[in-house]
């Protein structure tokens, strides 16, 4: 919901380090140890070191807008790099729950948790196919002047949500029952709202398996 908003502060903060000391650092090699850093976080978690998991997250959130703040710098986009971005994004934002209950060892947290990462599993797919179809119509990320790999549809919870959400569960472990049944609700609201609009956008016959 905040990402557009705030994605043209976080670029004027982020460009000069981009263009000036990490000018010549491998914008993978950059989404590599924002990777490390987030299942450091949830390993962190689960240990119950507190402080350190949510340094070790907030420097993977640091690190994950600095690749590509590098990439488009210095010239070096690429697909891969996007993907990569995408499944390491993906991977921290599982390692990250299940830290927290392993750590917490509570059977309420441990259905909260799966629910809040199906609910993540259906966000997913809405978002990348919504995202893969308006590519194809030549509404994405180019047409539209966006400086993604790919277009992110809008939605409720965003990345800018994510970090808060995810900041309170790590700070405080005993309320993250709470804040993954908030999160997994509000989840499940953005794929739906997204699933309406995509249906107003693209019509229910276009929808349709063929």
């Amino acid at each position: 919901m905040l990402d557009s908003t705030l994605r043209p502060v976080k670029d004027a903060v982020l460009q000069p380090v981009a263009a000036g000391p990490c000018a010549k650092v491998c914008p993978i090699l950059i989404s590599t140890v924002g990777l490390v850093a987030a299942l450091g976080a949830g390993m962190a978690a689960w240990r119950g070191w507190v402080i350190v998991s949510v340094v070790a997250w907030l420097a993977s959130r640091v690190l994950d807008g600095l690749d590509g703040a590098v990439a488009r710098a210095n010239g070096r986009q690429s697909d891969i790099g996007g993907l990569l971005d995408f499944l390491f994004d993906t991977i921290g934002y599982i390692a990250i729950p299940l830290g927290i209950a392993f750590g917490v060892g509570d059977d309420t947290l441990w259905t909260v948790t799966a629910m809040l990462l199906g609910a993540f599993y259906l966000n997913a797919v809405s978002l990348g196919h919504v995202a893969a179809v308006l590519e194809k119509r030549g509404r994405g990320a180019a047409a539209l002047g966006e400086q993604t790999s790919t277009t992110l549809p809008r939605g409720l919870v965003e990345g800018t949500e994510t970090i808060v959400f995810f900041t309170i569960a790590l700070a405080v472990p005993s309320a993250a029952t709470i804040v993954w049944t908030v999160m997994a609700i509000a989840v499940v609201v953005t794929v739906a709202e997204r699933t309406r609009w995509a249906a107003t956008q693209f019509g229910m016959r276009s929808m349709e398996v063929t």
